[in-house]
């Protein structure tokens, strides 16, 4: 039985008459990676700062490990690790220095896995935050995500601003924590990484998901463009109750998840004059939700 680290039920984030985030729900099991992908705007920003309290929630539910997250609840929040879009530090620090006053709010020595993480992201603590490239920032904020070893890990376009052997450095760290049973909420515009790198994906758009599906289904292209063309258009429509992606007339072209011998039982019962079945990616998928 798989073990529910992060759950959210139903929820809502109004900035008075404006929605942040509209109706929320979505479970990540024990060692998940899972892709919250969207355009900017979406709601996957305003999601995540929900989760870590640094917003308040107007309705809806989080829970951690099945305890409901109070955001001022430090016994949880030592638990989860964060990696912000930006990151913002104390300029006047070396890192060594941030690093020490970072682990001031731990209870337990961070001193092993602070020199690991260190030493694959090839960190000098000597060198002053004030003195550090958008790179360099990102590599820090990545060891303060990581040092205290999280059961849950929050990363916001964590790669942004990172080269490319950095990024594949990072990809295996993450593989690592993976292995050893950390979940992972991974936001990102990056899809090859998201199909990579992740096990479980949900599209948000206008504050609501509105596809969720494993990453194996989509590379195995259960993900087709399906077009047909029937004299019984309109009632396969309504039968298939597919997105749409062209019509005209008779013919219609619908991104379908539907496995193919279901399909074919399904089509059966019309007249079918033409049938066509493309794969689909998930690059495909994105600009068809996104449109």
């Amino acid at each position: 039985m798989n073990e529910i680290i992060l759950e959210i039920k139903h929820l809502k984030k109004y900035y008075g008459k404006t929605v942040g985030v509209e109706d929320i729900s979505l479970k990540l099991n024990k060692g998940d990676i899972y892709g919250f992908i969207g355009p900017n705007g979406a709601g996957k920003s305003t999601t995540i700062r929900c989760i870590i309290g640094l917003i308040n929630i107007t309705n809806g539910d989080i829970f951690f490990n099945g305890k409901k997250i109070d955001k001022d609840d430090t016994s949880i929040k030592e638990k989860i690790g964060y990696l912000p879009s930006e990151i913002n530090l104390y300029e006047d620090l070396t890192i060594k220095e941030l690093f020490d006053y970072h682990a001031l709010f731990y209870k337990k020595d961070l001193s092993k896995r602070r020199k690991e993480l260190s030493k694959l992201l090839k960190i000098d603590e000597s060198k002053r935050i004030d003195d550090l490239s958008l790179g360099n920032l990102k590599k820090v904020g990545i060891v303060l995500s990581l040092m205290h070893e999280p059961e849950l890990l929050i990363l916001d376009e964590p790669t942004s601003g990172l080269d490319p052997i950095m990024q594949s450095v990072f990809h295996n760290i993450l593989l690592e924590e993976q292995k050893k049973g950390t979940t992972i909420l991974y936001s990102s515009h990056v899809l090859s990484e998201v199909s990579s790198l992740c096990n479980k994906i949900g599209f948000i758009k206008n504050g609501i998901i509105i596809k969720e599906d494993t990453i194996e289904n989509i590379n195995k292209n259960d993900y087709n463009y399906l077009t047909i063309s029937s004299s019984d258009i309109e009632k396969i429509k309504k039968e298939l109750n597919l997105t749409i992606k062209e019509e005209n007339n008779n013919t219609a072209k619908f991104i379908s998840d539907i496995e193919i011998n279901t399909l074919l039982k399904i089509l059966s019962k019309y007249n079918i004059e033409k049938l066509l079945i493309e794969n689909i990616s998930l690059e495909d998928l994105f600009e068809e939700y996104y449109k």
